[in-house]
């Protein structure tokens, strides 16, 4: 009887029929979106969140409490270099973005996809509507392409066995938990999914220990300083759970999202991507991270979290679609079908850099949370300049004694933010404000006896709780407005606090962020600082 002896092929042993990385045609659809996003970058005023991203870059820190330094380390250095450019602001994420588009390209070749493909897949991403949010200054404007570059490293490793590929996947994650706290998640649902379909390999190599400890290592002085301040990103998971139901985007509500984060040729992709990874034979040894996506997805779903926190694994199931579409054996009807989607893809990207915001003129009133998220959608958050003059106007009124010891309060991070950047012209006093992170950046001194307050205009009883004399001076209501920014908002003079600042601070911080058209009372959780 002979023998029959298996032989193992390493992949090193493959015979080399790898396509060639289509570095032009991807080098120029990079090159037209970054453009595109450059140019249209200022279209929008600032987002709330960018305001409080350049007040905690007057403000570095190693970690703050709701997100790493990197962010706000670079709304700092944009802010340095060109003060008041919301174009400069920005200019960091559509590199991101740009970045992410190479990803995608990168994964189709990984995954022996021809140039056709691998441009394919970065034109998807260059029109999805995960590349128009990325442009925004934002955490996940980071995360989504250091998650993609993770997800490449890895599908690279598994077609070369290179184990420095997973220490780098390592590093670069634990450069991600500089900007969002969020690649624990995703690197647990990797491993999980690859316990699932394999390849269990790599679960045995000493390369992914050493980089799972590099990540965990990462950690170390965010969990230090998150334990000094009662553990303030526990809290927030609850918060953003109730905004996320308050806007009608609950454990199911946020699915209807993805074809909108994906973008129509996205979604075509997304769906064969997660087809073709369990049909089609070369896609199989890769199927790990289609099956990420799905528990990343039912994560997201029992936590109540954002939409788009899958978002940094979609350039991979891109590349997927993108592979399984051009081995599949198309009709012609399907070819000829593939032009009016991909000439709906490129309209709806062209309308959306050059239509929206719409004009002030067509916007309509605010009802609820879910309808204030898509006016902000559609128009932006404007008027911040006005809402700063209001303040200044409320500072005005005070003598000049009352000025030698005066602050600015601002109810909520974004105000406080905006009152920062627009009111630095007008020499105002020091910000504060017990608002979610900015809340950490401290109380106003003891010796501050007067205060300008501005914040939504039900605040005035609390106010009254604080102070022994409470003055409205100022008080913006446009129906068609923002609350907080020029709706529903109001600026008082309050003087004579009846606690120290110091004594009354742990009592005022919240991580509640009212928006004048919710009130759920189970959000307003207080960590101490």
């Amino acid at each position: 009887m002979t023998a029959v002896v298996e032989v193992r092929t390493e992949p090193e042993s493959i015979p080399n029929t790898h396509p060639t990385f289509a570095f032009r045609a991807v080098a120029l659809i990079a090159a037209i979106a970054g453009i595109m996003f450059t140019a249209t970058a200022a279209r929008y005023d600032y987002f709330g969140d960018e305001l409080y991203f350049l007040s905690a870059g007057r403000r570095l820190d190693f970690t703050y409490a709701d997100q790493g330094v990197i962010v706000p380390m670079f709304a700092w250095i944009a802010d340095q270099l060109a003060p008041g450019s919301v174009t400069a602001l920005r200019f960091p994420s559509v590199l991101m973005c740009v970045g992410a588009i190479v990803v995608a390209a990168l994964i189709a070749y990984e995954l022996r996809g021809n140039h056709r493909v691998q441009m394919l897949a970065a034109a998807a991403y260059a029109l999805s509507g995960l590349a128009a949010n990325q442009v925004v200054l934002s955490t996940f404007s980071f995360d989504a392409t250091l998650t993609a570059v993770i997800t490449w490293l890895f599908i690279r490793w598994v077609r070369t066995r290179q184990d420095w590929l997973i220490i780098a996947a390592g590093l670069v994650a634990a450069l991600d938990m500089q900007v969002k706290w969020m690649i624990p998640i995703v690197w647990a649902c990797l491993g999980l999914a690859v316990i699932v379909c394999g390849p269990r390999e790599v679960l045995r190599r000493p390369a992914l220990w050493a980089a799972t400890g590099i990540l965990a290592s990462s950690l170390i002085p965010i969990l230090y300083w998150q334990s000094q301040h009662n553990w303030p990103q526990l809290a927030m998971g609850s918060v953003i759970g109730a905004e996320q139901d308050a806007t009608g985007y609950g454990p199911i509500g946020f699915l209807p999202q993805f074809p909108i984060l994906a973008g129509i040729m996205g979604t075509l992709l997304l769906a064969i991507g997660m087809w073709a990874a369990f049909k089609q034979e070369s896609l199989r040894p890769y199927r790990f991270l289609p099956v990420a996506l799905l528990i990343m997805t039912a994560v997201v779903m029992i936590t109540h979290g954002r939409p788009y926190y899958p978002g940094g694994l979609f350039p991979a199931i891109f590349a997927f679609g993108a592979v399984g579409l051009w081995q599949y054996d198309r009709k012609r009807w399907m070819n000829l079908a593939l032009v009016p989607i991909a000439a709906a893809s490129v309209l709806t990207t062209v309308v959306t850099l050059t239509v929206i915001p719409l004009s002030p003129s067509w916007r309509t009133q605010s009802e609820n949370a879910l309808d204030l998220g898509l006016k902000t959608a559609f128009f932006g958050n404007t008027n911040w300049a006005l809402m700063v003059d209001a303040v200044n106007d409320g500072y005005a009124t005070l003598t000049p004694a009352e000025k030698a010891n005066a602050v600015i309060l601002a109810q909520g991070y974004p105000q406080a933010g905006a009152v920062e950047q627009f009111g630095r012209q007008y020499g105002l006093p020091a910000t504060f404000s017990p608002s979610r992170g900015f809340g950490f950046f401290g109380p106003p001194p003891d010796s501050a006896t007067t205060v300008v307050y501005v914040g939504l205009d039900t605040a005035e009883p609390d106010l009254r709780s604080r102070f022994t004399e409470v003055q409205r001076v100022v008080h913006l209501d446009d129906p068609m407005g923002t609350p907080g920014i020029d709706r529903m908002t109001a600026v008082w003079v309050c003087k004579g606090p009846k606690q120290p600042w110091s004594t009354a601070w742990d009592t005022m911080t919240t991580l509640y962020f009212d928006l004048g058209l919710w009130r759920d009372p189970n959000t307003t959780t207080r960590p101490t600082r």
